[in-house]
């Protein structure tokens, strides 16, 4: 199993559960969250979702010995977008406890949580111009919704990492806390929006998400696909991959367009 699901009264905490590679998502891990999430859309018994990671990661990002099996031209592997489609839907309160780095999906799937408390130690990051590739997960119409253009600009373009503090200044968290007071911190702001009705909290996300975040995502995501399909498998796609395998830092100088 890549996660680890538990029930504090009516808070459903889903920890990823690939520790040793960095809570990396696979297909197995896309979809068994995408699995945990909508079992607990159904759940009488669940107010509100808490997401974290177990170790000292809170998710690496997307697990590159499955991207290196892709190939240029490649479709989209279908458990990618049936749990994006699943978590940009969510109907009840959800909320991320930034444990440790979130890299790539492990950032970007922040966009949809509607409360991100971040450790001190934390960083984040979007390194996909230095994977030769496009932002993904809809980011490149979330994150200049959520943080303004310029902000969205200077994380999509440079892939460079960010603090904890710098991720509550520009809006990609609401709340920096200590490691050791992380969880107990989350649980307890859970445990008390969980203490309102259901039906009210289902209501209130799902007007909230009428103001057009939802169709915002969905589009942008949609445009994504394309260029990351034109870029996948690219000379410095390639490059980028092999680099990290072999623990180099990658040379894109040498190649046409770049």
């Amino acid at each position: 199993m890549t996660l680890i699901a538990q029930q504090f009264g009516r808070v459903r905490l889903i920890k990823f559960n690939r520790p040793e590679q960095l809570n990396a998502f696979n297909r197995q891990q896309l979809t068994e969250t995408r699995e945990a999430l909508s079992a607990a859309q159904v759940d009488p018994n669940v107010a509100v979702v808490v997401l974290t990671g177990e170790g000292n990661a809170f998710s690496s990002g997307a697990d590159l010995d499955d991207m290196r099996r892709k190939v240029k031209g490649a479709e989209e592997p279908a458990e990618f977008p049936e749990f994006l489609a699943v978590l940009a839907a969510f109907n009840k309160p959800l909320i991320a406890a930034v444990n440790g780095v979130g890299v790539g999906i492990g950032m970007t799937l922040l966009a949809y949580c509607d409360l991100v408390l971040i450790s001190e130690t934390a960083r984040l990051r979007a390194p996909f111009p230095q994977l030769g590739l496009a932002p993904e997960a809809g980011s490149s119409g979330l994150f200049p919704q959520q943080v303004g253009w310029q902000n969205a600009a200077y994380v999509l373009m440079s892939g460079e990492w960010i603090t904890s503090d710098e991720a509550v200044m520009l809006g990609f968290a609401w709340r920096s806390v200590p490691p050791e007071e992380l969880m107990d911190e989350t649980m307890k702001i859970a445990a008390k929006i969980a203490g309102n009705p259901i039906s009210s909290l289902v209501e209130t996300k799902a007007l909230m998400l009428e103001s057009g975040k939802y169709e915002l995502g969905r589009r942008a995501h949609s445009r994504e696909v394309e260029a990351y399909t034109r870029l996948m498998g690219s000379p410095a796609n390639q490059e980028a991959i092999d680099a990290f395998f072999t623990k180099r830092i990658p040379d894109f100088t040498k190649i046409d367009g770049c």
